[in-house]
């Protein structure tokens, strides 16, 4: 049975060629494309939460609304909706959607102008028509983003039109023209602009547009340098983060494997080439990492030209949280599992905070896996070891906050550890890793998290590290001493150590030291 899907109007279902009734309810139809384009598993408390604020039984609610779109998707050899106890995806592999097959054709680097006009005019059509809960801000929230997405769409296709070779430039100027109409804040769009109207000949007009523009950009604060007569622009191709970023998303394969006691683990692959496995680390989500100021410029460089692994711990993010045991053998042995699952061998392994610990005790134990092993931040003992009296009741104290505030909605329980973690962060940057921490795991599982790492201890494993070891830290981290790393890397035979010029026990992407950290990475993994 195949299935196709229509987004842009009204969303449309099909089924071998025959259209679908669809379920009248509106959020279970806004359910049903929520799935479908974020096609990996759903929390479903989360889905509650985006869905179902204000009836008295979300959960209820959100099964009636599964059951109706079960049949819709599913056939009696083919099972795309699955539900289990605490997650929701929807299998979307063999689903013809029209938005996704429109993206995939904007990945030809050879497409004719006559089918870019025709991508352009389809997408023209209202994105999801009439499918709004103005009620539901989440949702709303995820709409709109979704709809900007597909205007993003259409200033690549413009921006391709205003410079194909196959296009008169006159043509070529007015599909300029429409870019800069669709995109007015795009430095690329009115460079453009400006080259085919000089292009043309069209003095008197590109005399009066330049001044407009670098009036507007400026008031904006956006950086451009004006384009001047008889430069030469490339702005044929229109790279932009966000697609980038939702291409990368959409690429990432999520899967599940079983650790010993039954804990289901959420994994992740993306990129091919050489393996790189991450251990986790305070905390993670595989869906929303992806948005993190944090995160995101590290995962998306090295999946460019490596097959980057990492994994949910338990206890947070898509693994189970309502879990027995949280420990840091827990932690060991779930790593070992994901490792296991992916089925590979000569991996480079990066732990980063807590997550150096684990790679350590797992370098010790298997080093015929690892072919190198990255430390960044990380520690070989916890808080607790060693502490005076003083230090743990402050500590003990900070995690009775966690268990009382962690999940209000005030922030600040969570920006207890926002503020050291990152402390050049900007409100914005704050703010998101505030919400973050709350989407990743439950109040009673921070502090389960929080006494495990107290306690860890790998001192006595670090002289027998036999792998290639690099050792990166930011000489200013607030949250773990540099004097830390230094031990470590001075008891790890060969290790080498790197200073960054930070004081972030996390690296925000926009600041200097990520793009040093990246290039030490690359550095290391390359020559040794």
């Amino acid at each position: 049975m195949s299935i196709t899907i229509q987004m842009l109007g009204e969303l449309t279902v099909y089924r071998d060629g025959e259209r679908v009734s669809l379920p009248r309810s509106k959020r279970t139809r806004a359910l049903l494309a929520f799935l479908v384009l974020a096609a990996r598993p759903h929390r479903r408390d989360r889905l509650c939460e985006i869905f179902w604020e204000l009836p008295d039984d979300p959960r209820a609610s959100l099964r009636w609304s599964l059951s109706k779109i079960r049949p819709i998707v599913n056939h009696s050899e083919t099972e795309r909706l699955i539900a289990d106890r605490e997650r929701v995806s929807l299998k979307t592999d063999d689903i013809e959607i029209d938005i996704k097959s429109i993206m995939s054709r904007l990945e030809e680097s050879e497409l004719s102008a006559d089918d870019l006009k025709t991508i352009n005019s389809d997408l023209q059509e209202p994105f999801l028509e009439g499918i709004d809960l103005p009620d539901q801000e989440l949702f709303q929230q995820w709409l709109l983003a979704e709809r900007e997405e597909v205007g993003l769409l259409r200033g690549k296709i413009l921006s391709r039109l205003s410079a194909h070779p196959d296009i008169s430039p006159p043509d070529q100027l007015r599909w300029a023209r429409c870019w800069e109409s669709l995109e007015p804040y795009n430095p690329l769009a009115a460079t453009q602009l400006l080259e085919k109207m000089d292009r043309l000949g069209l003095t008197r007009e590109m005399a009066s547009t330049r001044p407009q523009l670098v009036e507007r950009f400026r008031k904006a604060g956006i950086a451009w340098s004006p384009y001047k007569p008889a430069e030469v622009e490339t702005c044929n191709v229109h790279t932009n983060e966000q697609l980038l970023e939702r291409k990368l998303l959409s690429e990432q394969k999520i899967e599940f494997c079983t650790a010993s006691d039954g804990a289901r683990i959420a994994y992740a692959t993306i990129g091919d080439g050489p393996p790189i496995v991450k251990a986790a680390n305070w905390l993670s989500h595989l869906e929303y990492d992806w948005d993190s100021p944090i995160w995101s410029p590290l995962f998306r460089e090295l999946s460019i030209d490596h097959r980057f692994i990492r994994y949910d711990e338990r206890g947070n993010g898509l693994s189970d949280w309502d879990v027995d045991n949280i420990s840091f053998e827990s932690f060991v042995t779930d790593l070992e599992t994901v490792i296991d699952a992916c089925d590979v061998d000569n991996f480079t392994l990066l732990g980063i905070s807590q997550g150096a610990a684990v790679s350590i005790e797992y370098a010790v134990r298997h080093p015929e896996k690892v072919k190198q092993l990255i430390l960044f931040g990380g520690y070989a003992a916890g808080w607790r070891i060693g502490a005076t009296e003083s230090v743990i009741k402050e500590r003990e104290a900070v995690m009775t906050l966690t268990k009382a505030g962690w999940g209000q909605d005030n922030p600040a329980y969570r920006q207890i550890f926002s503020s050291t973690f990152m402390p050049r962060a900007n409100t914005s940057e704050l703010a998101w890793f505030n919400e973050f921490q709350r989407l990743t795991t439950s109040p009673e599982n921070a502090v389960r998290f929080l006494s495990v790492f107290s306690s860890i201890d790998v001192r006595d494993k670090l002289s027998k590290v036999t792998v290639p070891t690099l050792v990166i830290h930011s000489l200013g981290d607030q949250r773990i001493p540099v004097k830390t790393a230094c031990d470590i890397a001075s008891s790890i035979p060969n290790a080498r150590f790197v200073g960054l010029d930070s004081d972030g026990h996390l690296l925000l992407g926009r600041e200097p030291a990520s793009k040093e950290f990246l290039e030490e990475v690359r550095k290391f993994i390359s020559t040794t």
